[in-house]
């Protein structure tokens, strides 16, 4: 594998391996010498044509961990605010000796047309193209399930997962719904019709357009942030109208499972989708899977880069 684009490039058995390595890199992170010098001497670039704090900072802190050299490419600043082309930029990249791009973009299939183009020879990471995939995300979602409730098991067989909210704008979902399907999870999605996209049918999950009837059964319940800055119409009515249909409160908190969990990808829009209590709350892991996502992004970074070399930790192989 040289890059990674979407979910639907990579197998169950893929899957499985990132969410292994990860854990393991886990382990040695929660030693006092946090750094691997697995990358060293490795030029790694966050090119960020679109804001975010969460996803560039974990690839960095991911990337710094395993001792690569990061360079902090944003498009405000920069000359792609100029209007240079994503081809000039990348061959910007490539006279710099990058070994691997991180790329978010609003375009939907920038990472695709970087990977495919001769523009690089280095790997090729999507960290969010528009509206298509976040496939980064969607592991650490995963691993982050997994680490609550598999109890064991090397995927989410028999897990009930609830996804809700603006599904139609949502990278996040898109990639969690393949992802948690491939992993043998069920996954169902909650929301209005206006926020569901055309042919969603064909999607390996079921629809629901009421929360809660579906609450009481889910293991895990991950709650998508309402994308205003991507609508250009009105999808709901208000936003109180969706908080009381769709919005995760202490009423529905206490109608899940005992051992459930609530999750949100972030930034959160605290009394819209989830109030301060629910994101706040015992059952939250919505802080654990900021951590949970360097590991997952030094997995990738790992498998992408150093093949099968061992993880060394203080010098020896584990």
């Amino acid at each position: 594998m040289k890059h990674l684009l979407s979910i639907a490039d990579i197998s169950r058995v893929d899957a499985i391996k990132i969410l292994d390595t990860a854990a393991e890199l886990a382990r040695v992170s929660d030693t006092p010498m946090k750094k691997l010098p697995t990358l060293r001497g490795r030029t790694i670039v966050n090119l960020f044509a679109e804001d975010s704090t969460r996803t560039r900072i974990s690839f960095e802190a991911a990337a710094k961990r395993l001792s690569a050299d990061v360079i902090n490419f944003s498009a405000k600043g920069s000359s792609v605010s100029k209007g240079e082309s994503l081809k000039d930029t990348a061959q910007t990249l490539q006279a710099m000796g990058a070994d691997a791009v991180i790329i978010r973009h609003s375009a939907s299939g920038a990472a695709q047309r970087l990977a495919d183009s001769k523009w690089m020879s280095g790997s090729v990471i999507n960290a969010g193209d528009g509206t298509h995939e976040h496939p980064s995300q969607a592991l650490l979602d995963a691993f982050t399930i997994r680490k609550h409730l598999s109890k064991g098991a090397p995927d989410l067989t028999g897990l009930r997962v609830a996804i809700v909210g603006d599904v139609l704008h949502s990278r996040v979902a898109r990639s969690n719904v393949l992802l948690l399907a491939k992993l043998g999870a069920q996954v169902v999605l909650v929301a209005p019709p206006t926020l569901l996209p055309v042919g969603i049918e064909s999607w390996p999950c079921q629809i629901s357009y009421d929360l809660d009837e579906v609450i009481a059964s889910v293991d895990a319940i991950m709650m998508l942030r309402i994308q205003l800055e991507r609508m250009s119409e009105m999808y709901f009515p208000n936003a109180r109208e969706y908080s009381r249909y769709f919005g995760l409160n202490n009423d529905r908190i206490r109608a899940m499972k005992p051992e459930a969990i609530v999750m949100h990808p972030g930034p959160m829009n605290r009394g819209l989708e989830i109030t301060a209590d629910a994101a706040d709350g015992a059952r939250s892991v919505i802080v654990e899977q900021v951590s949970n996502g360097v590991s997952i992004r030094m997995a990738i970074l790992y498998l992408l880069l150093a093949g099968n070399q061992e993880i060394v930790e203080n010098g020896v192989s584990s």
